[in-house]
């Protein structure tokens, strides 16, 4: 499986955990990391065949940033708006990503508690993620299960530290996709007769 990580990040020198991440997972084999405030530049104008290009050389893509304002960088949204186009991602004949995967890793400031009904954000990551989740429905991807790290304004480097396996576990798992676990499932299920007998 190959992954392209697409990173937004105003900043990633001076950032704390996702330059950890990226730095991570620069080095890691058939995985690999843009940085799209450099590419972008300060115009976040993007080569829109390059950016195409690395979309459909890999399986599974993912987009890093830090939680702004309920949503991702700029520089993301410019990408999106250049590179998901019209006859590309959407429309006729935008099936160019079908069947890809599609995968957030997202660090908040916020703690996770604050993120639900009765929180101080008032409601979940899932559903403050839904437009990426969206985006990946229409462009006919398998939107996955994110990896968000919450609580950054009071993380020690030591909780940083901690989250680079974690991290790389998620994003390395073939079985995010649901159905790839189904399918495993239910092979070990026809290979064990009372094992399905006793589910059932």
């Amino acid at each position: 499986m190959k992954i392209l990580v697409l990173t937004a990040h105003p900043n990633l020198e001076n950032s704390q955990i996702n330059k950890v991440w990226f730095d991570t997972l620069s080095s890691v084999p058939d995985v690999t990391t843009r940085n799209l405030t450099q590419i972008g530049g300060p115009t976040m104008r993007f080569d829109i065949a390059a950016e195409q290009a690395a979309l459909l050389s890999h399986d599974r893509i993912i987009f890093q940033f830090p939680f702004y304002w309920y949503s991702a960088p700029p520089v993301l949204k410019a990408w999106m708006d250049q590179v998901l186009s019209y006859g590309f991602a959407y429309g006729p004949g935008g099936d160019k990503l079908s069947g890809r995967e599609f995968l957030l890793l997202i660090s908040t400031g916020g703690p996770a508690d604050s993120y639900h009904a009765g929180g101080y954000n008032n409601f979940s990551m899932d559903e403050f993620l839904k437009p990426f989740q969206q985006t990946a429905l229409l462009a006919h991807m398998r939107y996955l299960r994110p990896f968000v790290f919450h609580g950054m304004a009071r993380a020690t480097g030591d909780e940083i530290e901690a989250s680079v396996l974690p991290m790389l576990q998620h994003v390395s798992d073939p079985e995010l996709d649901p159905t790839a676990k189904q399918a495993r499932l239910l092979r070990e299920l026809e290979a064990d007769p009372e094992k399905a007998a006793a589910v059932s």
